[in-house]
């Protein structure tokens, strides 16, 4: 039987309304594609807004200070919601989840959702590729506990090797030898290929591009360089700050010369290389100057329950009220949740500094550490 997902968009004033829900029914599992055509094939999932790092391009001390307040607990999904919304998710076409933050090893007894989630299945029958973006900071201690909870693999956030720079960056005077500890504990527990992203800021850690290469050349860690994006609000982002991936590459390959081998599948945000004498490989991550919206197959569930379907959205889905609500089976919540991708047209990084991009109200972005990345 083919899905019928019959999404009601009101106009008022030439802009989108919120949206009302159709009541007709609908076939609660399938694949389903936005109004571009795109797939949902990735949900990201913060589970807590809270870090212990204070990283300058995320959460700067001077707007995350000891009187900033996070979310209280009541506020956070419980893994229970977390697991129901995920197991819609992957009945709708979704074959990789990952826990984000914040920091994510900060929520307490993580494994147990680990555990949830590793359980669920496609309707192909396969488990969902299940990974975690972390600091590091912890991951010494909860690399066994999650491998055995059934995490696939994790991506590790390094800035930085000189111990000065990173302690600088993170702005919490935390060492770099406990994250590459954690690397270590994380390749020893099976949770591979380790990824380690760095976000390149032009005059912050730039001249830390080839070094972190030579680290990681030879050793099986996947390293990829990232854009320093306009996301949020409180990083002060310009344009001036981005490094382009072109002069990344351009840098490393004078020193360690490499080959480009593309993206494995369109909807990968990573440009891949590998080098030339068979060293491993690195990617870039160019959402600034050079645009992947098109195949971006990618959602993300806020720590408070609202889906936001681009990392740029300015407001999100509010999914929380329906989870808790007496009112609303799984059957009408796949309903809706369908219907929220179908309409979806996002493309924010494809129309930046064009026309058709309309200025945005100051605060209307959506904070890196409330969205995950």
């Amino acid at each position: 039987m083919s899905q019928k997902i019959i999404p009601i968009v009101a106009a008022e004033a030439g802009r989108i309304a919120a949206p009302r829900w159709s009541d007709e029914p609908v076939v609660p599992v399938g694949e389903v594609r936005d109004r571009l055509a795109r797939p949902l094939r990735d949900l990201r999932i913060s589970v807590t807004d809270r870090c212990n790092f204070r990283c300058v391009y995320c959460m700067p001390k001077q707007v995350f200070g000891k009187d900033f307040r996070f979310l209280p607990h009541a506020a956070l999904l419980s893994f229970e919601e977390i697991e129901r919304l995920a197991r819609i998710a992957v009945a709708h076409g979704v074959e990789k989840i990952r826990l984000t933050g914040g920091e994510p090893l900060l929520r307490k007894n993580l494994e147990d959702l680990v555990g949830r989630l590793a359980a669920l299945r496609t309707p192909a029958g396969r488990a969902p590729e299940l990974t975690l973006t972390t600091n590091g900071s912890l991951l010494r201690r909860k690399a066994r506990a999650l491998a055995d909870a059934g995490l696939t693999r994790v991506t590790v956030s390094l800035d930085a090797l000189d111990e000065t720079r990173f302690r600088r960056m993170n702005d919490v005077d935390f060492p770099v030898a406990e994250v590459l500890d954690g690397i270590a504990a994380a390749r020893d527990a099976g949770l591979g290929p380790i990824k380690v992203n760095m976000v390149v800021k032009r005059g912050v850690n730039d001249d830390e591009i080839v070094p972190m290469a030579r680290y990681f050349h030879g050793s099986g860690v996947i390293l990829r360089f990232i854009e320093y994006m306009d996301v949020g609000e409180s990083n002060g982002w310009r344009l001036d700050d981005t490094l382009p991936s072109r002069e990344v590459i351009k840098r490393i390959s004078a020193a360690l010369p490499l080959i480009p081998t593309g993206r494995r599948q369109a909807a990968e945000t990573a440009e891949r290389w590998i080098y030339a004498d068979g060293g491993g490989e690195i990617g870039v991550i160019s959402s600034v100057t050079k645009a992947f919206c098109g195949a971006c197959t990618r959602a993300r569930l806020s720590t408070e329950g609202k889906l936001f379907l681009c990392l740029f959205a300015t407001q999100g889905h509010d999914l929380r009220a329906l989870l808790r609500s007496p009112d609303v089976d799984d059957a009408r919540l796949s309903s809706i949740f369908a219907q929220i991708w179908q309409q979806r047209d996002d493309r924010y990084s494809e129309l930046r500094g064009s026309d058709a991009l309309a200025p945005r109200p100051a605060g209307a972005r959506v904070e890196m550490s409330y969205i995950g990345g």
